[in-house]
């Protein structure tokens, strides 16, 4: 006898937890095979990206540290907390302040959101560029990943980019005065075009400066194009880049590693089993048969095991570490808030966030050679490894080059000497303008610590190349000459530089008036 439609409805409801569940997850039920697991990682969109085996090397906690999930969870955190956060902010110079002081002071758990968004900040950060020198460390750069370092590096840019944005945002002293700063470096080219009395047919240095703050001075006009930029146009970037960072790892055969011998085991329904030795030499596609062949072409599953569960239980683990560390932050430490704005009051010193203050140093020397023409140096220089060390070798091995590990001690030793030398021989003696109150800039921005420093680095760069005959060792020597110099630099700046930036031996020497 046919059920009634009232029974039909009725055993539909008893139903529905188990087909909702069946609708969302296709099988219904956790994997229980290679097939299964396989399913569970490309029919799912957040799992696609991966792999449907992972290589155990990828997994191993010393080979990458896990600093691009970090990275990645640290986004992920801070975008979170950002919206929540801008349920309440006012992106006004009239308003902001006493927006960000109920946040602090009047909205239930608003002072932990913030704290929670500026350290995930914080570490986003710190991690992108340690990430970046594992990268280089583990030579993870060579073929075919070139194109993803430097999309890695873009990363790096917008990283910056997104946090220098944010600094604004509570409309303090301290955030007028560092975007201050900020605009005065993207305004340096003038220092060039001054000395050679061109600005008023040519002044790129004050169209930067009005590109970024929408006027001669940091006002509304500044904290709206801050804003929009910090909420919308970079993290849309961001997360654009970051997709292609991900795929593109996929495509060029997952994380960089030595090459297997054929043959060797792979997890096979729960068991590590032999597996056959792979004999394809070609790559044949739908479209047509190419010459040379895909990453994955001539390889086995050896060595490997299936992404669903090993690799996810790890990025949970990693995402899951991530957040403790950011709360634990937030709990203890508070995000900074000082005073309103005052255009009439400059702080002093006034100083760069953290991540710029190596660069502070370097401009006080000389903004344009500083602030502008040596990053775009080490960016030029950064994105053209790749292409320059194009021996094979070492992929995946940290100072997986032989002599590696020496030339690494050497130049660190080196840039030591020279960034504490150049530093203690300008507290004591100062440099040119000191000398010569009276020369011409074109000297000041050719000749300074930080070109020195530069042309220091270079010269041991090339030493090495004619010693040690490789192009790698050479680009390890210049890259760690310029790791220490600038994490030198941003503690000399941090600790050393007290009011109207003169050297002090700690902070609690500065003049109290």
């Amino acid at each position: 006898m046919a059920e009634t439609a009232t029974q039909e409805f009725v055993h539909n409801l008893r139903e529905l937890p188990t087909t909702v569940k069946d609708a969302c997850f296709r099988t219904g039920k956790l994997p229980e095979s290679e097939r299964e697991e396989s399913q569970a990682t490309f029919h799912n969109l957040f799992l696609h990206i991966h792999s449907v085996r992972v290589h155990l090397r990828s997994l191993s906690p010393t080979l990458t540290f896990g600093l691009g999930l970090i990275a990645a969870a640290s986004f992920l955190i801070t975008l979170i907390t950002g919206v929540l956060l801008m349920v309440y902010y006012k992106p006004s110079t009239d308003l902001a302040y006493q927006s960000m002081k109920d946040i602090h002071f009047a909205v239930y758990t608003g002072r932990f959101i913030r704290n929670i968004h500026r350290w995930a900040a914080q570490v986003m950060v710190l991690v992108v560029l340690l990430h970046m020198a594992r990268v280089f460390f583990t030579a993870s750069y060579k073929k075919p990943r070139e194109f993803n370092w430097l999309v890695g590096l873009g990363l790096l840019v917008l990283t910056l980019a997104l946090s220098f944005t944010g600094y604004l945002l509570p409309w303090d002293q301290l955030a007028y005065w560092a975007i201050t700063i900020g605009s005065n470096i993207a305004n340096s080219p003038r220092e060039l075009t001054d000395a050679l009395g061109i600005t008023q047919w040519f002044d790129p240095g004050g169209f930067q400066k009005r590109l970024l703050l929408g006027a001669n001075y940091v006002g509304q006009d500044a904290l709206i194009r801050f804003y929009v930029l910090h909420v919308f146009i970079l993290p849309l970037a961001l997360v654009t880049l970051m997709g292609i960072h991900f795929w593109r790892i996929r495509k060029d055969g997952g994380l960089a590693k030595p090459e297997d011998p054929p043959g060797g085991p792979a997890e096979w329904g729960g068991e590590r089993r032999t597996v056959f030795q792979p004999l394809a030499t070609k790559t044949y596609g739908l479209m047509a048969l190419v010459k040379g062949k895909r990453p994955t072409v001539n390889r086995g599953p050896e060595n490997t095991v299936m992404s669903w569960p090993h690799l996810f239980w790890a990025e949970l683990a990693v995402f899951m570490l991530t957040v403790a560390i950011t709360l634990v932050l937030a709990f203890y430490s508070d995000a900074p808030l000082k005073e309103l704005a005052n255009p009439a009051i400059p702080e002093n010193p006034a100083k760069a966030p953290w991540y710029f203050l190596g660069l502070q140093e370097l401009v006080s020397y000389s903004a344009f050679m500083g602030g502008l023409l040596i990053p775009v140096i080490v960016l030029v220089g950064l994105a053209l490894i790749p292409f320059l060390d194009r021996r094979a070798g070492g992929e995946g091995v940290w100072f997986g080059t032989a002599g590696e590990k020496r030339v690494v001690w050497q130049s660190l030793i080196y840039s030591i000497a020279v960034t504490v030398g150049m530093l203690a021989f300008t507290v004591n003696y100062g440099w040119l303008r000191s000398w010569f109150p009276k020369i011409h800039q074109l000297w000041i921005i050719v000749i300074n610590p930080g070109s020195l420093l530069v042309l220091a680095f270079a010269g041991w760069s090339l030493l090495m190349l004619k010693r040690r005959n490789s192009v790698r060792l050479a680009a390890v020597s210049l890259f760690t000459c310029f790791l220490v110099s600038f994490t030198l630099l941003t503690y000399f700046a941090t600790v050393h530089r007290g009011p109207n930036w003169h050297f002090y031996w700690w902070p609690s020497q500065w003049p109290l008036h």
